[in-house]
């Protein structure tokens, strides 16, 4: 938890990082409900919270220097939402099950050219994110450059959903799966609009982008 220690300080000064067990006295949470009907989020609430001052992380007032180092690791995280992970299908994949279901090749030019887009733009971030986790390694910082994995690839997970539910036709619908263990498209579809919300919004990142590595 993110929390004010000096009241006189800068916005971005006076804030301290500190962890505390969910169980501790006065913290209470409530589920956030989406709009793919499930909730992995919640609304915290503190009442007369008190935390240890050796559960302070790193310096005291220091907090905001320790939250940001989290956020470029979660948001490159996030960004790589955009590439295949767990043994995902790929579109091309995807489609040319679809078009061999329907006993033919699939009519759409317009979708054609979209998945085709869609597999380079995904191929492009692979690259982008694999050279820049070598410069991390030969001692270069990520820094910003992760706000723009993060709204790449967020943006990019979310093209793959629209095209699946497109190549979907009607039967991207259903709320309900047909096999069992695995969740029906639209919701997994509606989740994917999270992605650019989580971590800061496609907003944020774009500002940061512009500021940080444009410097517009």
């Amino acid at each position: 938890c993110l929390v004010r220690t000096d009241s006189g300080a800068s916005k971005h000064e006076g804030i301290s990082f500190v962890l505390f067990d969910m169980t501790t006295p006065g913290v209470t949470t409530k589920p956030i409900r989406l709009i793919s009907g499930k909730s992995p989020f919640t609304e915290t609430f503190f009442d007369n919270v008190r935390v240890e001052k050796n559960q302070v992380v790193g310096e005291l007032h220091r907090g905001w220097t320790v939250a940001k180092y989290l956020l470029t690791h979660e948001r490159e995280m996030i960004g790589s939402s955009g590439l295949l992970t767990g043994g995902a299908e790929p579109l091309a994949n995807f489609a040319r099950a679809i078009a061999e279901a329907s006993g033919g090749v699939f009519p759409g030019t317009y979708l054609r050219s979209e998945i085709a887009r869609f597999e380079i733009d995904e191929a492009c971030l692979a690259l982008t994110m694999d050279r820049a986790r070598d410069e991390t390694e030969a001692g270069a910082g990520l820094g910003a450059v992760s706000s723009m994995f993060k709204y790449y690839g967020t943006e990019l997970n979310k093209r793959r959903f629209e095209l699946r539910m497109a190549l979907s036709g009607s039967d991207a619908l259903h709320w309900d799966s047909r096999t069992a263990g695995v969740e029906a498209l639209s919701r997994t579809w509606l989740r994917s609009k999270g992605n650019s919300i989580e971590g800061g919004t496609s907003e944020i990142q774009l500002n940061i982008i512009a500021k940080r590595l444009l410097g517009l």
